[in-house]
């Protein structure tokens, strides 16, 4: 297409398929879903342009297509994750540690699974406006449009998500090399069982999440405290010896440092993310689902796995 050329809507709306994603899978916590649910806003773009619909803004039309699917969509996930079997987390974002580190700080903080966690407790509409204000600066006026509502009610509703936010997220003021260095440090001190080293790097309140999804075996409950914690990671560490053949890649999880584990033949079988601040690490992530981990490339036998225990 010469530069002269005028750009057709369709065409515009591919360019904005990242910003879309970005909003449908912090809205979803599901890559899947989100993948779903842009697709299905680009088809309704593509059905409007052959329709004659005169289309302003490639922008607004497609956040606020995607942004309501996405409500749609959350409503109906909530009521199948009360349902869930153990712990619920979010599908893990997985990129290579050694990324852009403005594009890693500009991300960590909107996408760590901590957040996304956090927002599960927002209503669908809160947690609409509160992405559109807070993270992706929209305007309260085209926020209304968006989802339908006046701009007073919300302004309303970013008032109370951002209070109850700010009322239960726990910030670190830590650096990118600080966070990295301590990461790098508890992998391989998990790699070699080195559990007193291990155990140095916990916080003493430090949390342990758990994500089977009841298809694999994995932690009931959350765990607290340093002792508990590292009990658990030395057991894990030894099913993982048994299994032989297991290896470790440091990855970035949701713009947080993290790991993922994989069989003898290079299938995932675990990923897993830190919280780091203070100098120690503070919760530790660990999804198993399978079906949480499908997008990242082939998936390993975890039956299979654990027979070789």
């Amino acid at each position: 297409m010469g530069s002269g050329e005028p750009i057709s809507a369709g065409d515009a709306f591919e360019q904005l398929r990242p910003r879309a994603f970005a909003i449908a899978y912090r809205m979803l916590g599901s890559v899947s879903e989100a993948e779903d649910v842009v697709q299905e806003a680009l088809l309704r773009v593509y059905r409007a342009e052959q329709e004659g619909e005169r289309i302003e803004s490639p922008r607004a039309y497609l956040s606020t297509a995607v942004t309501r699917l996405a409500i749609d969509g959350l409503r109906s996930a909530r009521a199948r994750r009360e349902t869930y079997v153990g712990e619920w987390l979010p599908e893990p974002l997985v990129t290579s540690p050694d990324g852009d580190p403005a594009r890693q700080a500009e991300t960590a903080d909107s996408l760590s699974l901590a957040f996304l966690v956090l927002l599960e407790s927002l209503s669908p509409e809160q947690r609409a406006v509160f992405l559109l204000r807070e993270v992706f600066d929209y305007p309260y006026d085209q926020i209304a449009q968006i989802v339908g509502k006046t701009e007073a009610n919300v302004r309303q509703l970013a008032v109370r998500a951002r209070r109850h936010v700010d009322e239960r997220r726990v910030r670190f003021d830590t650096s990118r090399e600080q966070r990295d260095q301590l990461a790098d440090r508890f992998f391989a001190a998990a790699q070699e069982g080195d559990m007193p080293a291990l155990e140095a790097l916990l916080a003493e309140d430090v949390e342990l999440h758990g994500d089977g999804g009841g298809k694999v075996p994995a932690l009931a409950r959350t765990l607290f405290g340093r002792l508990r914690v590292a009990r658990t990671l030395r057991n894990w560490v030894r099913a993982a010896a048994r299994m032989g053949g297991v290896t470790m890649r440091r990855v970035d999880v949701n713009g947080q440092p993290g790991a993922m584990l994989l069989d003898r033949e290079g299938r995932t079988f675990s990923v897993m993310a830190l919280d780091i601040g203070d100098g120690q690490i503070q919760g530790i992530r660990s999804i198993v689902n399978p079906d949480k981990l499908g997008h990242l490339g082939e998936v390993a036998d975890m039956a299979a796995l654990l027979r070789r225990t």
